[in-house]
């Protein structure tokens, strides 16, 4: 398997699995945490998880000066991703807000054009159409009532702080830094945020049934660890834009937990916006190898010359 092909896999791993942050979270609101106690046990469970995964590999955790303050950057960027899209949930439902989320794949296409002067496929540009549309039409209101902008302004600081921090990792010095180390020191430095919003744990809501740190561990393992891994080291196999556009797999799997679990209905609306979605990753990842088939296919046709009318005169 080529590096590419590795990046999209990862990229689409990625993507489903940070989709699942509804899944785990919504029944620990449900039992009276709050979006900040949520977090705080999240980031500090998969802390270790990643430390676990450094040794494992036997990787250093020595930092260079110079990468100290790209990561703590980084790690409150996405810490406040996190906040801000937990706390949305107090505002709208979760779908909406992990639909409004992919928002962020135009965002980083916007600043890798403006930033760093990256041209803008038209592709690529039709893609992140193309996947908006099929976005919207997943969108299913409450009852027809109007979203408030409290929870939109939440989605849309959520969607910029991931965006800067998919960028952050694939232009600066972090690029060079072992994926696994380079998570490690993001959640690390993350989770400071979470200690702060805690109160230093005077505010800190501690799960009183078993179960519910079930759901802790595997926010931890599932959209927090194995997300992060796989975006950053997708982000080095095929870069910035493209793994922010496969980010449209994320209200997919919010959407097939919902039909699953929750007995939501397919309806002939979601089967379009399912379609437009698939469609639009397929493209962006076929994007690049579709140029060199075409040609290959069009050789196989080659013009015929053309013939000249030859005039006699008599």
């Amino acid at each position: 398997m080529n590096v590419k092909a590795k990046g999209y896999i990862l990229g689409a791993i990625a993507a489903a699995s940070y989709g699942m942050n509804p899944l785990f979270a919504l029944p620990l609101y449900k039992e009276g945490m709050d979006p900040d106690s949520v977090l705080f046990f999240r980031y500090l469970f998969a802390i270790p998880i990643m430390a676990l995964m450094i040794k494992s590999r036997r990787r250093s955790f020595r930092l260079q000066r110079k990468e100290i303050l790209p990561l703590i950057i980084m790690g409150i960027m996405v810490a406040l991703s996190s906040l801000t899209l937990f706390l949305s949930y107090n505002y709208m439902e979760a779908g909406i807000a992990s639909t409004l989320l992919f928002v962020y794949p135009i965002m980083v296409a916007l600043i890798m054009s403006c930033v760093f002067k990256e041209e803008i496929k038209p592709l690529t540009i039709f893609c992140i159409f193309m996947a908006l549309s099929g976005i919207g039409l997943l969108y299913q209101g409450d009852n027809g009532q109007p979203i408030g902008l409290q929870g939109v302004l939440l989605v849309m600081a959520s969607a910029l702080s991931y965006a800067i921090y998919i960028v952050g990792v694939n232009r600066s010095t972090l690029k060079e830094i072992p994926t696994v180390k380079l998570t490690f020191y993001v959640l690390l430095f993350g989770v400071s945020l979470f200690i702060y919003r805690v109160g230093f744990g005077q505010s800190l809501i501690v799960p009183d049934k078993w179960y519910l740190w079930g759901n802790l561990i595997a926010l931890a393992a599932l959209p927090t660890a194995l997300s992060f891994v796989c975006t950053t080291q997708a982000i080095q196999y095929i870069g910035s834009t493209p793994t922010a556009i496969l980010g449209a797999l994320e209200p997919l799997t919010a959407l097939f937990f919902g039909v699953l679990l929750f007995g939501e209905t397919l309806t002939v609306q979601l089967s379009c916006g399912i379609i437009l979605i698939l469609v639009a990753v397929t493209l962006i990842i076929a994007g690049n190898n579709i140029s060199p088939h075409l040609i290959r296919f069009r050789k196989l046709f080659p013009k015929l010359p053309l013939r000249k009318n030859k005039t006699s005169i008599q």
